[in-house]
């Protein structure tokens, strides 16, 4: 039976997401307590795999998750789900809003429904908790008198709901990544993402460059943020999504050109991407021979996105 890891406890939209993958059919889920915590344990071997929230539409990407993907050993996404995000204010039963002095939540959650907490619970303290169904147990356990949370952690922790769908900003959706070791990614559907991330000499021209290595082959560039990296100063960590597969051509030639022209390139993998989303990707563009001239490099490059799509991360 195959193991799956989770941002926990159970009731967390962690555990919706990946219960929404085919790989949690007839999986063991295992909670972890943070997404550090879900990162180690596939690293470690523990389990096969493991669900982690990537980015949200109103918050934006999850530095935690971001900065653990580019650690060693390497990890692959191969797998994403979305998740329509719905608050609710969770009490004990009994509680009324007059009641309520210290409210919890993950951080996104708390940033997600900050102006609402203000305007109907102006004297309450907020405190973080690890994830929102945590905050959920931490009502449970008499810590603080209300979470803000998903609608399963009511059932979960036995807590009555005192609001429902408080959030600042309606419709906000989470992407979740399931995340593995390194092996052969899955099969290009013509509707697939390519996450990376690269690292750059800081001299002018250096992220115009990266970026142009994917332009000129009609890649489409659906995210970029940059990360620092945490034992250089000023250095950093440039976080990229794609429409495309590694095994496209055009695809292929992009990451050898990055290959060449960036000090590090870290694949982080090709999937498909959720709910269909987006245009299909052309099987092919021009190859354009940017990212360096030497053979040397081109070879090198050749030979890296070969074990790119044998399944090798390195």
């Amino acid at each position: 039976m195959p193991r799956l890891a989770f941002l926990g406890p159970h009731a967390t939209f962690t555990e919706q997401a990946l219960r929404s993958m085919p790989e949690a059919a007839g999986a063991e889920l295992v909670p972890c307590a943070g997404s550090p915590a879900v990162l180690a344990a596939v690293r470690e071997g523990i389990v096969d795999a493991g669900c982690v929230p990537i980015e949200n539409t109103v918050e934006g990407a999850v530095p935690a998750v971001l900065d653990g993907l580019v650690d060693d050993p390497p990890l692959v996404i191969v797998r994403e789900a979305l998740v329509a995000v719905r608050f609710v204010v969770l009490v004990r039963p009994g509680t009324a809003a007059v009641d309520v002095r210290r409210v919890a939540s993950h951080p996104h959650a708390v940033a997600q429904t900050r102006g609402w907490t203000a305007a109907h619970l102006p004297g309450a303290q907020v405190v973080l908790s690890t994830s929102t169904s945590e905050a959920a147990a931490q009502v449970a356990r008499g810590e603080v008198d209300a979470a803000v949370a998903g609608p399963l952690a009511a059932d979960q922790h036995g807590l009555a709901v005192l609001a429902d769908d408080i959030a600042d900003n309606p419709g906000a959706v989470t992407r979740f990544a399931l995340v593995a070791a390194p092996g052969p990614p899955p099969a290009p559907t013509g509707r697939d993402r390519t996450t990376l991330a690269a690292t750059t000499q800081n001299r002018p021209g250096a992220l115009l460059a990266v970026l142009t290595e994917l332009a000129v082959r009609g890649i489409d560039l659906t995210r970029i943020e940059s990360r620092p990296i945490k034992d250089l100063h000023a250095e950093y960590w440039f976080h990229l999504d794609c429409a495309g597969h590694v095994a496209e051509p055009a695809m292929g030639e992009a990451l050898a050109a990055l290959h060449r022209r960036c000090d590090r390139v870290r694949f982080l993998g090709s999937y498909p991407r959720a709910g269909g989303a987006g245009r299909p990707v052309a099987p092919d563009a021009p190859a354009v021979p940017l990212g360096g001239s030497d053979a040397g490099g081109f070879v090198a490059a050749q030979a890296w996105l070969a074990r790119l799509r044998q399944g090798s991360a390195a």
